[in-house]
């Protein structure tokens, strides 16, 4: 049990979920075949190719979800660190 100065820290993922309404509820809607699809990507991580699907359907970013990864590509924005590297 978490006492009053321990809180839980709800990743990314764990909010998109609450806000499809759980598990199989996102995996139906995502059209996956299962809830267990999205359990994996609790123990792993989400797959890039879905995070796009995931903000859409959630709001929660792309970025969030995977910061490893380089969205400015799908945002169509200049990367940040190429640009401060070429000055």
């Amino acid at each position: 049990m978490l006492s009053a100065m321990e809180t839980k820290t709800e990743t990314p993922l764990e909010r998109a979920i609450q806000s499809c309404g759980g598990m199989t509820a996102m995996a139906r809607t995502l059209n996956l075949s299962g809830h267990a699809v999205v359990y994996q990507w609790k123990q792993t991580q989400v797959p890039a190719e879905w995070c796009p699907d995931i903000e859409a359907l959630t709001g929660v970013k792309c970025e969030e979800l995977r910061p490893d990864v380089n969205w400015a590509v799908l945002r169509g924005k200049p990367e940040t660190h190429a640009t401060t590297a070429q000055a």
